[in-house]
Formats: structure tokens, sequence, C-alpha cells
């Protein structure tokens, strides 16, 4: 069954089915031979992702696989440091032998504590002995950011947040909680969601209201709820007036 409760810590039981689900879901519709998108839910579109992966003039088709650079440079992620929150996969026999082969490595999830360390490692097996192709978006470039560029890019985000770069999607990857990503969303102006159906479940939410009204007349505002938290990170206004997450950091604007 499904976990209806969030992880209490990385790492434990339910994190760990939560990640199980990750896999099965990829691998039954790679099974079925359908190209896929999949992407987590701190992912927001700026553009239809999906017509930049059909583009087969604006980009390299010579590819099985897509991912977004993680950020991080560890040796547990090398080589590729995927980010497996964000990804595009082209049907065909070499991304369908991947993903069967990440769902009979459950083992390494419940070892590693994580199903990103067992699909890189199996990226770098498949490349080599099966040809697997695999496409990387650096960290640098502008079109698929991510927490990377949140956290060290500064002038990138002002010119995203401004309105002189037009990315595909923003990746909340990166970043140490849900709490923080929220947060982040909501001082960047990228938060729609009404405070009183956050962390509700849907009996909770219609408990007071029919419910053959639509969840997101409900739930969906009209605006984003800018909130300002921390004056260091990027920000769709100044948050001057807001304390640092990071100690002696200075002000983002």
């Amino acid at each position: 069954d499904m976990p209806t409760n969030a992880a209490g810590s990385y790492g434990d039981n339910v994190f760990m089915r939560m990640m199980m689900a990750k896999i099965y879901c990829v691998q039954l519709i790679s099974t079925l031979g359908y190209d896929l998108l999949f992407q987590d839910v701190d992912v927001v579109w700026y553009k239809n992702p999906l017509d930049y992966f059909h583009n087969d003039k604006a980009l390299d088709t010579n590819f099985d696989i897509y991912f977004q650079d993680d950020g991080n440079h560890n040796l547990y992620y090398a080589p590729y440091s995927a980010n497996t929150g964000f990804y595009y996969v082209r049907a065909n026999d070499r991304t369908r032998y991947l993903f069967s082969s990440l769902l009979m490595a459950g083992d390494l999830v419940r070892q590693t504590k994580s199903h990103q360390v067992p699909l890189v490692a199996l990226l770098q097996e498949h490349a080599s002995m099966f040809g697997l192709k695999i496409k990387i978006f650096s960290r640098d470039e502008d079109d698929f950011p991510g927490g990377h560029a949140y956290h060290r890019r500064r002038d990138f985000m002002k010119n995203m947040i401004q309105g002189n770069v037009q990315p595909q999607i923003f990746h909340m990857s990166w970043t140490h909680s849900k709490i923080d990503k929220v947060k982040f969303y909501q001082q960047m102006g990228e938060w729609f969601l009404q405070d009183t159906c956050r962390v509700k479940k849907p009996n909770e939410i219609f408990r007071h209201t029919n419910e053959t009204v639509p969840v997101f007349s409900l739930c969906c505002a009209a605006e984003p709820n800018i909130v300002c938290h921390y004056r260091d990170k990027p920000s769709k206004v100044p948050c001057k007036e807001s304390p640092p997450i990071d100690r002696g950091a200075r002000s983002f604007w």
C-alpha cells in the first residue's frame, strides 16, 4: 500500500516505500512502450517541456534518456550526477531494460536508502554494456534549472525572476526539506495553493462544503501567495526585512 503520511526522516520505511513507488510507476509505463516524462511535485512549468522533447529540430534526439544535473557531484552520484526528480525517457529496448533492471534492484534501494544512487549506477553500467545514450543538462545551463541555480547562481535567478531568461521549467531540488521548498516557492511568487488546503486530505477539504464543488476552486489561488521568509534567497519582491537563512549572508536584492 502507498503510505498516506509523510516520511519522518530521510531513509525511513515510509521514505523507502515512496522510492520504490517512483520506480514502479516509471517501469510500468516504460514496459507499455511509451515515451515518458517523470517529475516530482516540486517542479514548476514555465513552458510545456514535452514540446521541447518532441522538437527534433531543437533537440539532439540521439539520446535515450535526458536528466537534469543534480548539482551534487559527490562520488556516489558519479559519473553522471543525474537528478531523478525530472527526466524524459524515449521508449526503446535499451530504456525498457534499464527500468526493468532498476525494478530488480530493490535491495539496493533499501541498502542505499535512495533510488537515485542505484539508478545512477545502472546508467553507468547500461551505457557501457548496452549502449544506453544519456544526456545530462548542465547545472549551468538555462533551460532546466534546479536547486543548484537557486542557491548558487544569483545572477541567473535575478534574470529569471525579471523575465529576462525563460527556462522550460524550474525544479526546487538540492534543497533541505519540503518545508524550505514551500517557503522558497512562496517568496518566488510560484505558490498558488490556499493555506486552507495545505497538508489536507480530500475529506478534510470538503468537510464544510459540497463535494460536487471542484477542488481547484477551493484550493487554487488566482494570484500567487507571495510571502517573504529569507532576505538572502531569490524572491519576487525584495525581502530585506526578513532574516537570512544562512548566517551572515547578504540580501538577494
